[in-house]
């Protein structure tokens, strides 16, 4: 499975290493002709007004849509979630509106107030996910074809969508790769 990580702003190395380490072939794409030869997509945090700017003006936008319509897996993390949401509270952000959910950007805070918190995962709820939140955004409405994989305090934090799997969290910068894995298996591979 061939995963490329868009080489932009936010943490890219460490979704590089992420996903390679869960098993996939990793490389880091800033132009929409380099998709072509990737299975999956990698969407990671940042500065969501920034990165959309880029997104349209690079082509990505259509890349990303062909993407799925072709079949292929879309990893969301913080910005990248906010950026792929239908409707985005909290500053005008254009977003590619391809996952029913609405969004609140910046919920839980400025940089000072990132926090590490406990994630109940609906696929593995043996044991708590460690999730890093940093300027995270809070899902505030989740659509009927959206399903709900981790929650924080019975709140949506994780959700799937067909072949969209977006967090509000940083799980890249933990080494627990089950959501990594769920990804690569499931929603690619299912």
């Amino acid at each position: 499975m061939k995963v490329a990580v868009l080489r932009f702003q936010g943490d890219v190395y460490e979704h590089l290493k992420y996903f390679a380490a869960a098993g996939a072939e990793t490389f880091s794409v800033k132009n929409a002709r380099e998709l072509e030869n990737a299975d999956a997509l990698v969407l990671p945090g940042g500065e969501s007004t920034t990165i959309s700017k880029f997104l349209f003006e690079e082509g990505f936008d259509e890349a990303i849509k062909k993407m799925i319509e072709e079949g292929k897996g879309i990893f969301a993390t913080c910005a990248g979630l906010i950026l792929l949401a239908n409707e985005v509270f909290g500053n005008q952000v254009k977003s590619l509106s391809l996952l029913n959910i609405s969004v609140l950007r910046n919920a839980y805070g400025r940089q000072k107030d990132s926090f590490e918190a406990g994630i109940s995962l609906k696929f593995d709820s043996e044991r708590e996910f460690t999730g890093v939140f940093i300027r995270a955004p809070k899902i505030t409405r989740v659509g009927h074809e959206v399903e709900v994989l981790g929650e924080l305090d019975n709140e949506p934090v994780l959700v799937r969508q067909g072949k969209i799997l977006a967090a509000t969290f940083h799980p890249e910068l933990t080494e627990d790769l089950r959501i990594a894995k769920y990804f690569l298996s499931e929603v690619c591979g299912g």
